[in-house]
């Protein structure tokens, strides 16, 4: 059964501070119509700009996600979408009056929450997926990472994470259906080492972190001062080292939590493809930079599919069991041209705005000779004839005596050759009037196709003449 698009049944606002801004932040989530998706807008700047959840725009995946458009920006906002995508909620305004998400206590639980709390509503339009068609595949070598997307029906996704740390070892987290998020994802926390902890208080690049929202593997032995020194820097009483490896900030709420939310940031980073997808995705050593690489990737495959799509949408179809609307001396009734001329075999579909042609390419046409030597191609000026006078058919047709009446055209533009066309293939024309016949001038656009091939296009002004 087809998924409807889903929103929030009513907005809600989530307050605190940017984890590396440090300033004070509400984000406040909007129910938004069908075919909205994710849409962050920062309202503290003038104008109230827009920003599309789309990896196209992200500028920077150093500690995070950011996305930028037109000099606004707004960061950190992969929990937020790891919520939305999780709680399967498609359509959403994200209001912000800061440059950064509320780190809270650095997972996605905080805004799992406040959807459960306000609820979701179904929509009218049905949730438009792309469907994994075949492996897409992602790699860094460099730095070991492996990522791939399999054909599924449903979203099913898989993280190994290996830092070489005897610490964590090597961790996996998976679930195999998004209504796992809630409870095996969301609630996981960021996490970092030791070393990187240092270094950000010392380039002030965690203005809004503090002991409650990141887990802090120890990936060194540390002195006892030093463990005095982070407890001033972050207003703890005292700090140790526990049994684990990690700071006594937290305890752990899973065992592989650090390899949950990487799954969870990767769900949040996959979003940026602003189409939910269905696929099997396994990830080793995942991070934001190959996350939204590979996005990138799996988008420019969607908007393939769709030119293509779309390019197929417009070959006519066509029958070669069904009477045709002319056979072939019956165009000769109402074109001037004839053999060896008329490049028209017969018509399959005839209205007022358009007609749909068949030309058989056959070995022995005369244009063969010569062109080209070996390789036999119908020249691509000739397939502009055989779309001008399908063209005429289409303005003639319905006139009493066509055959006191040509067409003369005056102007070809945007004529484009796209494919070869030679023997054994089947030409199928369209003819389309692009503004109603004024004056006797009449203005079409043509398109001719081998297969599901474009081989030619061009736009045409003709003028109908009576004969003398």
């Amino acid at each position: 059964m087809e998924k409807l698009q889903t929103t929030l049944k009513d907005s809600f606002s989530v307050s605190g501070v940017g984890l590396h801004t440090g300033k004070a932040v509400t984000m406040t989530f909007l129910p938004a119509e069908e075919g909205h998706g994710y849409k962050f807008q920062r309202v503290d700047l003038e104008g109230q700009p827009i920003i599309e959840a789309d990896c196209d725009l992200v500028t920077d995946v150093s500690r995070g996600t950011t996305l930028e458009k037109d000099g606004a920006k707004v960061s950190t906002i992969e929990h937020v979408l790891a919520a939305l995508v999780g709680m399967e909620v498609d359509n959403v305004l994200i209001q912000l009056d800061a440059p950064e998400s509320p780190i809270t206590d650095g997972s996605s639980r905080p805004f799992v929450d406040k959807i459960l709390e306000v609820g979701i509503v179904e929509q009218k339009k049905p949730r438009e997926y792309f469907e994994v068609p075949s492996n897409i595949t992602y790699a860094e070598p460099e730095r070991g990472v492996e990522m791939v997307a399999m054909p599924l029906d449903d979203y099913r996704l898989t993280v190994m994470i290996d830092y070489n740390s005897p610490v964590l070892g090597s961790q996996h987290a998976s679930i195999s259906e998004l209504k796992e998020f809630k409870d095996e994802i969301s609630s996981c926390r960021t996490f970092c080492f030791l070393h990187e902890l240092e270094m950000l208080v010392e380039n002030d690049l965690i203005k809004g972190g503090d002991l409650n929202n990141a887990i802090v593997v120890v990936d060194r032995v540390v002195e006892e001062e030093e463990l005095v020194s982070l407890a001033k820097l972050f207003n703890r009483p005292k700090v140790e080292v526990k049994k684990e490896g990690i700071l006594n900030n937290v305890d752990l709420r899973f065992q592989n939590e650090p390899a949950r939310h990487k799954l969870l940031d990767m769900i949040g980073d996959l979003a940026l493809i602003g189409t939910p997808i269905k696929a099997q995705i396994m990830a080793a050593r995942p991070g934001h930079a190959a996350n939204v690489e590979f996005a990138k990737k799996i988008k420019r495959i969607i908007e393939e599919e769709k030119q293509r799509k779309k390019k197929m949408e417009r070959v006519p179809d066509f029958d070669p069991n069904e009477p045709p609307v002319y056979s072939y001396p019956e165009i000769e009734q109402i074109l001037p041209h004839s053999f060896p001329f008329l490049l028209v075999d017969k018509i399959v579909r005839l209205d007022e705005q358009e007609v749909i042609a068949v030309k058989n390419i056959t070995g022995d046409q005369y244009f063969f000779q010569g062109h080209f030597q070996g390789e036999p191609l119908m020249p691509g000026v000739l397939q502009l004839e055989a779309m001008a006078q399908a063209g005429g058919v289409l303005v003639l047709h319905d006139k009493e005596n066509p055959e006191k009446w040509s067409t003369y055209f005056v102007k070809i533009e945007n004529a484009k050759f796209k494919g070869k066309v030679g023997p054994g293939d089947t030409l199928l024309i369209r003819m389309e009037l692009t503004r109603p016949i004024r004056r006797g001038l009449c203005l079409m656009h043509g398109e001719a196709f081998v297969g599901d091939r474009m081989v030619c296009e061009a736009d045409m002004m003709a003028q109908i003449v009576e004969n003398k």
